[in-house]
């Protein structure tokens, strides 16, 4: 599985990028550049010296153009900033849809304030591209799949109170046995997923 990891270099995007690689992903790092200045030439160098291929994102330079008009228009840099990253963002989702990559990552951090996607945001970009974002913040639903298949032998059946340890379980218990409830009217049948070891 690859995974397009946004890269400047520094130590949190490489963190990501490690961390994805230990995972078992197929890691390849996009420095982004607008054709402006040759920012990328730090970064390809951090790139060489973790030992993990590095290509450049050339990008519209109407998309750098609009974050700094935001920034000026503002007079401070965190909307137009904020802008660029989820511009790029689309991008670079755009670029793994193209050529089938399953995962795109960035190395923004729980207290980075600007550049970051909310939750809702990272959200809808994984619904609406059909992708799994990483970043450092948090992991989604589809990233902890690709995890845990990846680490564990898992089996699947159909739920009941001996294969899980959910809510459910003792909910379920208590309307049937105390509450003269019928637990299968509003928990409707379905299947449990269930690690049975380390692969």
């Amino acid at each position: 599985m690859k995974a397009y990891v946004l890269y400047s270099g520094g130590k949190d995007s490489s963190l990501m990028a490690i961390l994805l690689k230990r995972m078992g992903f197929n890691v390849e790092l996009l420095t982004v550049n607008f054709g402006v200045y040759d920012s990328y030439v730090s970064a390809s160098k951090s790139a060489k010296s973790i030992g993990i291929n590095h290509n450049v994102l050339k990008l519209d330079k109407n998309i750098l153009n609009k974050s700094v008009d935001i920034i000026l228009n503002d007079g401070f840099p965190n909307n137009g900033i904020s802008y660029l990253h989820k511009s790029v963002i689309e991008e670079l989702a755009d670029l793994a849809n193209k050529n089938s990559v399953s995962a795109i990552a960035d190395g923004t951090r729980r207290d980075d304030r600007t550049p970051k996607l909310d939750k809702n945001e990272i959200r809808s970009l994984e619904d609406r591209k059909n992708i799994q974002y990483v970043n450092l913040d948090s992991f989604g639903y589809k990233t902890i799949e690709t995890l845990v298949y990846n680490l564990f032998e898992i089996t699947k059946e159909k739920s009941n109170r001996d294969n899980s340890s959910d809510y459910e379980v003792e909910i379920r218990y208590l309307m049937d046995n105390e509450k003269d409830g019928n637990s299968i009217e509003l928990f409707p049948e379905h299947y449990q997923t269930r690690v049975i070891g380390l692969k």
